[in-house]
């Protein structure tokens, strides 16, 4: 069996997906983590088809990513989103290492940011947006957390926009290890690597690009040099909505403090965290991380309809 056939048992494009792709229109892959993980039912399924229908307002074809009974989908249905938003913690959170034993035991999986880049590039997909990506966790030194995201971006072309890495992570830390990793940072009219709940950190980023088409010429320039690692597209949060940095900074060194009070670690501390900041500001970030996700997909559906321009 050639490469090709095995590749299909495991690996499903939506018709609307596929006729994109095979037609030179614009996609943007979508992760599904955020689905089971990330919010409560109903409110991640609200927000799931909400940002699949910004994606489309915005030129695009949107292609959720997700694995469903022992199968990555490309571009799932209103039907699965339901599906996955109801099962939530049930589904198991999928990253690179956990896509083989999730298909073989035909399984269902919601994919994070490593894992979406690499149903996007299984299927030709080059610009992924999302909320945050993973990176560095604060007291790395002494945990070795790191999130496998970064190791994707430095291994699989795909150009993922984002409200910079969570404010839950070491910052600093992150960046450097982009750096060292050969990812570029480059922020959307900013010079500065936003902090996903906020709009500001200390640190600033690799190049400061003021428009889609240059972020989309960048993409297209690695392409044809078949470059083969990511790119971070830090896009701000609204200001809007935007949270208050000391008080969002004060939430979070308390949840980590519970966490490690806990001994919660590995896939379940992000989650964990997540939920610890949303209950403590009384629902205000649960909004935020919305809005900040819904102005990614608006950005990144802009940058993969100028991406197929340039390629015509």
């Amino acid at each position: 069996m050639n490469n090709m056939l095995k590749l299909t048992k495991y690996l499903t494009i939506s018709d609307e997906v596929k006729t994109a792709l095979e037609n030179g229109k614009a996609v943007v892959a979508l992760e599904s983590t955020i689905i089971s993980h990330g919010m409560p039912y109903p409110k991640n399924v609200e927000t799931a088809l909400l940002v699949e229908e910004t994606v489309r307002k915005n030129g695009a074809v949107p292609a959720t990513i997700a694995i469903i009974g022992g199968k990555i989908k490309v571009g799932i249905s209103a039907v699965e989103i339901d599906h996955l938003g109801k099962k939530g913690h049930a589904v198991t959170k999928v990253s690179r290492r956990d896509i083989p034993v999730v298909l073989a035991n035909k399984e269902d999986g919601a994919t994070t940011v490593a894992a979406t880049m690499i149903g996007a590039h299984l299927a030709g997909i080059k610009v992924f947006a999302t909320g945050g990506i993973g990176g560095v966790h604060r007291n790395a030194e002494t945990t070795w957390d790191v999130s496998a995201d970064l190791e994707e971006l430095a291994q699989t072309p795909v150009m993922v926009v984002c409200a910079g890495a969570k404010s839950i992570l070491d910052l600093g830390l992150t960046k450097e290890y982009l750096e060292t990793k050969g990812v570029p940072v480059l922020g959307y009219k900013t010079e500065i690597l936003p902090a996903f709940f906020t709009r500001n950190s200390p640190y600033k980023l690799d190049k400061c690009v003021d428009t889609t088409l240059e972020l989309a010429k960048i993409a297209y320039v690695g392409e044809c040099l078949g470059m083969t690692n990511g790119y971070v597209v830090a896009n701000p949060i609204d200001e809007k909505y935007s949270m208050d940095e000391k008080l969002i900074e004060s939430v979070i060194v308390k949840a980590v403090a519970d966490a490690a009070e806990r001994g919660i670690k590995g896939k379940e501390i992000t989650p964990f965290l997540l939920d610890e900041i949303q209950k403590k500001t009384g629902g205000e970030s649960l909004e935020s991380n919305i809005q900040l996700v819904l102005g990614n997909v608006t950005l990144g559906a802009k940058i993969a309809c100028d991406l197929e321009s340039l390629r015509k």
